[in-house]
């Protein structure tokens, strides 16, 4: 089995990419959503702990812990501390599954992938990306976004130029879904014939 991880910086289009990847029946992690998850059981105890009051009927009130981490940016570190232990013993136990599935491809979906070291943990890296005019027009689209916060999660980032030296392959979403399509296609040709010796 082939570990693919994914990875790109806010506004970049990795979600969608994700989606192409599994659209062409890789098995996709979506690291995301396992926080969203562990928001409603594991770690709801253990964020209450560390942030008093952030939780509320069992959950993660994700709107009062973003405003504790804006006030004090160190707290990220606290908060990471508890979440992404948890979030790579779940990437362990879906990579375990699909081995056993005899599952060609895997893809783990990790925001930070280089900065939480976890491209030392897969085969391959594939990085998303577009211009900065286009990023910032995504991200400044969304609800609830704004210049500060957009601002905020780049500087917890590895600058989108980095990211892509370290990559081994680039898929750039800046031209539209189709064009990303078939570079998924063309990653995934190009590893079966490296794992089959015709390159």
């Amino acid at each position: 089995m082939i570990i693919i991880g994914l990875t790109g910086s806010i506004g970049m289009g990795k979600s969608t990419t994700a989606e192409l990847f599994a659209q062409q029946g890789v098995a996709v992690f979506d690291s995301d959503a396992a926080v969203h998850q562990l928001y409603e059981q594991e770690a709801v105890s253990l964020i209450e702990a560390d942030f008093p009051g952030t939780t509320m009927e069992g959950k993660v009130d994700r709107q009062k812990l973003g405003e504790m981490l804006r006030q004090n940016p160190a707290n990220f570190k606290i908060l990471e501390g508890i979440v992404h232990p948890l979030v790579r013993r779940k990437q362990q136990e879906f990579l375990e599954d699909e081995r056993k599935r005899g599952t060609e491809f895997s893809l783990l979906d990790i925001p930070l992938l280089f900065e939480t070291d976890a491209h030392t943990r897969v085969d391959v890296v594939v990085v998303v990306s577009c211009a900065p005019d286009i990023q910032r027009q995504r991200v400044l689209a969304r609800p609830g976004m704004s210049e500060e916060k957009f601002q905020m999660v780049l500087a917890r980032q590895m600058p989108d130029e980095e990211k892509r030296k370290r990559a081994d392959f680039i898929i750039d979403t800046g031209r539209g879904i189709d064009d990303a399509r078939e570079q998924v296609k063309a990653v995934l040709v190009t590893l079966r014939n490296r794992r089959d010796g015709k390159v």
